[in-house]
This record gives structure tokens, sequence and C-alpha cells, in this order.
């Protein structure tokens, strides 16, 4: 299992009380002595002053603890610093950029010599959007992008599947430990991504305390999606209130929405470029289009691809660099 000194650097500074991300941004930046560090967390208010000794302790028992629990699970560890970390794409507050991130397969796929785009969308898409979205992706694949999504059932597996046909690289983000990949239906999936170049990671070593945390890795696995990504492709979605729009009088599903919408607005926050796949011909009457139509409505700068102009949109998607960050 590969790590540097300053990933348990920052796993151990990361158990003090008191230090969250942001805290970590503005005082690890990589290469510190430790004894640096001790004498950071001791600037924050605590009732015992942390020694050499005790930081030193921990970060031994921690890394022994993490040999045993994930040398079958994952092949490295890379923290805010190390020369492995991957690029950021867009501007971030300090507590929202990941600091610690555990790995399976090629974690230089997501280093800035690389263009990524993330792939998402809903859950049950139709053979036709799946046909278009495949479309999409072999394109991308074709111009050596590297393609990022969630191992969700759906358009995440597709983008995922269709990148391996291709021959490209594929990365997946999960908002689980690397011990208990999610959905367990894509475990041969994330098996394949691995065998064939690409990367499976999480922020997370062990498994959520409650539901409420569970729900909340979904959507900070959506966040990595923007961050490590050029682009943010959305191919089809339920809006989050399609079922209570009287149009949609027939969709009996009880959850609707995919999630897809909040990599969709993290890439918006950060900077990022964003599509979505519409075509009005065909998709004006379609409730999977609804957060598609949404957000057409609510930014004109969106890139839209249709089945017309999907070459071109594809081809200026990568050209609008890093914006502004919003909010």
């Amino acid at each position: 299992m590969e790590y540097t000194e300053n990933t348990l650097n920052v796993l151990t500074a990361k158990a003090y009380r008191g230090v969250e991300r942001e805290w970590i941004v503005k005082n690890i930046r990589g290469g510190e002595d430790y004894k640096d560090i001790v004498e950071r967390l001791n600037a924050l208010p605590r009732d015992v002053k942390i020694t050499y000794s005790d930081f030193l302790q921990r970060r031994d028992a921690y890394e022994k603890i993490l040999i045993q629990r994930m040398k079958q699970h994952c092949d490295g560890m890379v923290a805010r610093g190390d020369a492995l970390f991957p690029t950021l794409r867009g501007n971030a507050y300090d507590k929202e950029i990941p600091v610690f991130i555990y790995y399976l397969g090629d974690i230089s796929l997501l280093q800035k010599t690389n263009q990524c785009a993330t792939v998402i969308g809903l859950r049950n898409p139709t053979e036709q959007i799946e046909t278009r979205e495949r479309a999409i992706v072999r394109q991308l694949v074709q111009e050596g992008t590297v393609i990022i999504s969630g191992l969700a059932i759906g358009c995440d597996t597709i983008a995922h599947r269709e990148t391996l046909k291709r021959g490209g690289k594929t990365v997946a983000i999960l908002p689980s430990p690397l011990s208990q990949i999610l959905p367990e239906s894509n475990v041969q999936l994330a098996d394949l991504i691995v065998e064939n170049g690409g990367l499976v990671l999480s922020e997370y070593g062990n498994d959520p305390s409650t539901q409420t945390e569970r729900i909340g890795r979904y959507i900070a696995r959506d966040r990595l999606q923007a961050l490590f990504s050029d682009a943010v492709i959305l191919t089809a979605s339920y809006a989050r209130d399609s079922a209570e729009r009287p149009e949609n009088a027939k969709i009996k599903e009880e959850k609707l929405d995919s999630g897809a919408r909040f990599a969709m607005e993290a890439a918006k926050k950060y900077g990022i470029a964003r599509a979505v796949m519409y075509d009005t011909a065909s998709d004006a009457a379609n409730a999977m289009f609804d957060l598609n139509r949404d957000m057409i409505k609510d930014d004109p700068s969106l890139v839209v691809i249709s089945e017309t102009n999907r070459n071109a949109a594809l081809g200026g998607l990568f050209k609008q660099g890093v914006r502004k960050l919003v909010g």
C-alpha cells in the first residue's frame, strides 16, 4: 500500500479535536516536519497540549490500523500536499476541499495533465437516452478524456462501461469505503475499472455512523465529481419536484431525484464548465429531462448538447476555463 509521511501526518492531525478540512488546508501544504504540525495544532484551544511523542504514537498506531484494515481493499492513500494528490479543477472554499483519499488503481489519472469529464444522470434511462449518452462518452474517449462518474446504477454505469468498451480510462468516486463498494451490484464493474487501468476512490475509511451522515456522503461525493473534472455533463434527470408537477401525473415512482443535481450545482459554484444533453424536438415533454430544462432556463451559459451539435458542443466545452467562485 502506497502512502507518504505527509499522508500519515494529515491523517493524524485530522483525528485531533477542532481539526476540520479547513484547518488542514490552511496549515498543511506538504513537506512540513511533524513538529511544526504539532505546534500549529497546539495553537488551537485545548485543555492539554499535544506532545511530539503523543503525535508520533498516534501516527504509528494509525499506520498499523490502516495497513491491517485496508491492505486487502486499497492500493494507497494520498493527502493534500502529496505529489499525486488529485488536481482540483475549480475554486472551492477551504471547508469543501478534499484532504485525504483512499484509492484503488491509477491515482495519476486525476492530475492536471489529463482532461477529465464527469458524466452523470438518472438511474433508469430509456434506451434512447442510453444510446445518446454512449455517443457522448464515445466521442470524449476518442479525444483522450478520462471519464468520471459515481458507479451508481443507470447513467453512471453506462458511462463507466462505455468508456471501458472503447478502451478509455474511467474513474469511479464512491460515497462508501473501498472495503464496501456501493452499489453491491457494481462490485465487478469496479474491479474491471481497476483492471483496465482506471481508478476507484473514496474519502472514507469507515462506515457512516448515522443515516444523516450516509446521505451527506453522497452529496460530498458529488462535489468531488465536480472538483476533479474539467467539465460536468448531465445526460438526463428528473428534477427534485418532478413527481409533484401536474404534467407528470402518471409518474408513480417514490424517488425520482437522481442526485445528479448536486454535482451540477457544485460545478456551477466552483466555476467548472457544465453541459446538459437536451434536444427540444424529442425531450420537451419528457419528465426525465426536467432537471435539464430547469438548468437551461436558469443558466444561459450552459452548454446544450443535442444530436445535431454534439461534436461542436463537446469540442467547445473544455475551452471555457474556470470561472469565479459563486456564493
